[in-house]
This record gives C-alpha cells, sequence and structure tokens, in this order.
C-alpha cells in the first residue's frame, strides 16, 4: 500500500507543469550558481597570486634585511568559498606583518568592489535557502488541501488505508522525487568544476557533499511544514497564503531579527573604543620608554673613545626598554581583546540559538561551517597570522642579530669595503612562508552537526504534527 501511494505521488509530480516549470528554473539557478562561484573563484585566486608576487617585487633591491617594509600575507580563497560564500568576502583577507604590533586583517573583497556588498554573490547557500524552500512549498502546500478540493482524498479513503501509511507515501513519494531531481541538477553543477578549473581534494568534495546532505535536509523541513499547513487547512489558497507568511518570517525576518536582539542583549565595544584604550596606554608606555632612557650611561668598562662597542652597548639597552614596552603593551592588548572576543562569543551564541528557531539560520550556519567561510575563518587567519609574525621576527633576528622594530643606532664602517663592490642583495625567497590552515573536516562537521541535527528534528517535528493533524481531518 505504501508502494502505491509513493509512486502515485511520484506519477502526479512529475506530470505536472509547476514541477517542470519549477525544476527547470532551480536547475537554472544551480547551474549559474556553480558557473559564477567557479568563476569568482578562479578570479579571487589570480588577484592573490598577484598580490604574492607584488609583495616580492617591492622587496627587489634591498641590501638588508632591516630595510624590509610593508611585508604582507594574505589569505589564500578556497574552492568552497566559491560555492558557499559565507563571510569570506567581508573580512580582510590581507595583513601588514610588522615586528612589532598587531596583526591586522584588512581590504576585504566588499572594500575593493563595494557593488558586490550591494548585490551580493549568487551561490549555492542562496539557492538552498531562497529557491529551494520555496520549491518545497509551491509542491507540497496542495499535499492535502489540494487533495480534498479535488476530491481524490475521499476517493483514496474509501479504501482500508491507514493514516498514518498515506501520509508517509505523500512525504516520501514527494522527498524522493524533488531530491532526486535536485541532484541531477546539482551533480550538472559539480561536473562543471573541474571543467571551469576547479579542482576540488577529496576532504572538499566530502565537504561538498555534506552541504548537498544539509540542503536536503532543509528542503525536507520546508516539504514536511508544507504537509502541515496543509493538513491544517481546508483549501489551498488558505495553505499557500500561510506558508508564505512563514516562509518570509522564517528566511527573510528571524535571522535578523535574531542577530538585532542579541546586539541589544549584549554590549560589545567597538573597533575605535578598543583602539582608543589602546592608543592611551601606548602613550604612557611611550613616556615610560623616554623617561627609561635617561638612565643609560657610558659602560665604566668600555673605552669613551671605542663608539662602535659604545653603540652596540647602547642597542642593547634600547632593546632591553623596548622588550619591556612590548610586552606590557602585548599583555594589555591580549586581555582588551581577550574581553572583547568573549563578549562577540556571548553575542554570537546568543544571536544564533535564537535564529536558529528559523530552518534558514541552521542551513546557513551549518553550510559556513562546512565551507569554512563561518565565523571561524576571521579568528583562524588573525591567529595564525600571530603565529607567523613570531616566525617572522625570529627570521630577521638571525639575519640581522637584533630584534628588529626596536629603536636603536645602526653605525656601519666602510674602512675594509672596496669602493667597487657592489652590496649584495637579500633573497626574498628565504622569507618563511605563510601556510593558512583550514580547519579539519572532522573539526567542521563538529560544528555543523548541531545545525544538521536541528534540520532533521524539524523534519520530524513537522511531520508528527501533519500526522497529528491529519487524523482529525475531515476527509469528506
Amino acid at each position: 500500500m505504501l508502494r502505491t501511494i509513493i509512486e502515485k505521488e511520484a506519477r502526479d509530480l512529475l506530470t505536472s507543469t509547476k514541477f517542470v516549470a519549477s525544476f527547470l528554473a532551480c536547475t537554472a539557478l544551480i547551474l549559474l550558481a556553480f558557473y559564477v562561484g567557479a568563476t569568482n573563484y578562479k578570479i579571487s585566486r589570480a588577484q592573490h597570486a598577484a598580490s604574492q608576487a607584488e609583495n616580492m617585487r617591492q622587496m627587489e633591491g634591498l641590501t638588508s634585511w632591516l630595510e624590509l617594509r610593508n611585508h604582507r600575507i594574505f589569505l589564500p580563497p578556497q574552492p568552497l568559498e566559491a560555492l558557499v560564500t559565507g563571510i569570506s568576502n567581508d573580512i580582510g583577507r590581507t595583513a601588514e606583518v610588522r615586528s612589532r604590533g598587531e596583526i591586522i586583517p584588512e581590504d576585504s573583497r566588499f572594500n575593493e568592489d563595494p557593488i558586490f556588498a550591494v548585490f551580493r554573490f549568487l551561490d549555492l547557500n542562496f539557492v538552498f535557502t531562497i529557491v529551494l524552500s520555496l520549491f518545497a512549498i509551491l509542491l507540497g502546500y496542495d499535499a492535502i488541501s489540494g487533495e480534498k478540493e479535488r476530491g481524490t482524498l475521499k476517493l483514496s479513503f474509501s479504501n482500508a488505508v491507514p493514516r498514518s501509511t498515506y501520509l508517509l507515501g505523500k512525504f516520501f513519494g514527494s522527498f524522493i522525487t524533488l531530491s532526486t531531481a535536485l541532484l541531477i541538477a546539482l551533480s550538472l553543477g559539480c561536473l562543471m568544476l573541474p571543467i571551469l578549473g576547479v579542482n576540488l581534494s577529496g576532504d572538499e568534495w566530502s565537504r561538498l557533499a555534506l552541504i548537498i546532505l544539509t540542503g536536503l535536509l532543509y528542503f525536507g523541513a520546508f516539504l514536511t511544514l508544507s504537509i502541515f499547513v496543509s493538513s491544517r487547512t481546508v483549501n489551498t489558497s488558505s495553505s499557500f497564503l500561510a506558508l508564505l507568511v512563514i516562509w518570509l518570517g522564517a528566511t527573510l525576518i528571524s535571522p535578523r531579527a535574531a542577530t538585532l536582539l542579541a546586539g541589544r542583549a549584549v554590549d560589545v565595544p567597538s573597533v575605535d573604543e578598543i583602539a582608543a584604550q589602546k592608543a592611551t596606554f601606548g602613550r604612557q608606555l611611550w613616556k615610560e620608554f623616554r623617561d627609561g632612557m635617561k638612565e643609560f650611561s657610558s659602560p665604566s668598562d668600555v673605552s669613551d673613545t671605542d663608539i662602535q662597542l659604545v653603540m652596540q652597548r647602547f642597542n642593547e639597552f634600547m632593546d632591553s626598554l623596548t622588550n619591556i614596552r612590548d610586552s606590557k603593551m602585548d599583555v594589555f592588548t591580549e586581555r582588551l581583546n581577550e574581553e572583547r572576543k568573549n563578549k562577540q562569543r556571548k553575542q554570537q551564541a546568543l544571536a544564533f540559538n535564537l535564529a536558529r528557531i528559523s530552518p534558514a539560520a541552521s542551513l546557513s550556519l551549518a553550510n559556513s561551517a562546512l565551507a569554512g567561510t563561518s565565523l571561524e575563518l576571521q579568528n583562524r587567519f588573525y591567529d595564525e597570522g600571530t603565529v607567523y609574525r613570531k616566525g617572522f621576527n625570529a627570521f630577521l633576528k638571525e639575519k640581522t642579530g637584533i630584534n628588529v622594530g626596536g629603536r636603536m643606532i645602526i653605525m656601519t664602517t666602510d674602512d675594509d669595503e672596496d669602493e667597487n663592490e657592489k652590496p649584495k642583495v637579500i633573497d626574498a625567497t628565504e622569507l618563511p612562508k605563510f601556510n593558512f590552515q583550514t580547519a579539519s573536516i572532522t573539526e567542521s562537521l563538529e560544528t555543523a552537526v548541531v545545525d544538521m541535527g536541528i534540520l532533521a528534528l524539524f523534519n520530524l517535528l513537522f511531520f508528527a504534527g501533519a500526522l497529528f493533524s491529519f487524523t482529525r481531518y475531515d476527509v469528506r
């Protein structure tokens, strides 16, 4: 009996005009999302390579590592950013590496091309969030009420058909048929990627499979919601209107309202406020540094005529003062940043938890985590940039013998130098490479599994609600 109902539902869908029109529109948008994503990824990859080349070009002709300025590191584009952009276009993708001070990411994609911030990119997450939900509503709003209007519901129950079996058949028939159609479109999109020059690793294909699975869970949630609402209404117009209102609230209003409420509930100091506190403390440290300089006196064991040795002792003294100042500044900065991060985490957790009443929010959070474009991307770039700066400083100290960036005096003599001998140019390729490490698939899945579980729970709850309502539904 269940198989018969599934086959009937699949047959009815496949022969309906609305299914064909919806399938063609959805396929076109999915393929367009893959094409646009692949194109943008290739552009981003070319821009990344050009930025690295320009960074190396600026070092040409330098004859001393002490002359090194404006060394930058770059966040490399990831292939899955092409399909789920997340926050990857909003955050800074380059950072200047100074010997001392913080790593401050800057130059976001939207900063370079503001027009894209107005219209945003068409990505797979957008297609899932907006199009798939509408697709599910359009094909499921008349699942029960439509059958009643056409008189086929009463006819079906003229036989001894359990209502739970009938509802299961309606759901599985619709879900299998529609999911198969979507998987065909998505498979075509996946085939486009290598053709367009986007080669995914095995890990990235696994992530993409999980993203698609999450999209199907989201689609199932709206399909069961449509069946539930249809089982609560007596005509299709009421069902469609109710679902449209719910769709607006779930996809457009709820996530944004959750962010606004969390912003009002948890006060996070602005970047400007933090910068002002750092600047105030920095001026205080500079005063202490300047006062400390007065304590230097020529060493008693060094002759005043030995200028080179006096300068060496002075540089050592200045270096010790600078290290003390930087140590205090680092501790103060770390404390301020940690306090702000803790408040941000609290605000984000509140916003996400409130937003999760909407399947759309759970979809976005899960997909961005799986694609590596969640808020963690910004934190990871900052943390790895900070680690890189330590290695960069160790490299410069090895090359120069001093901690570059402090206040010191450097004296050179040319007594033994050949006037015709040109100074040797530094080899910039010796610089340590910045290798950005994305989160492992295990780490990403641990983050995403919560929202994937919530989407699965939505499927169960909406189906349970539909079953409860349908057992009391007047099929006449």
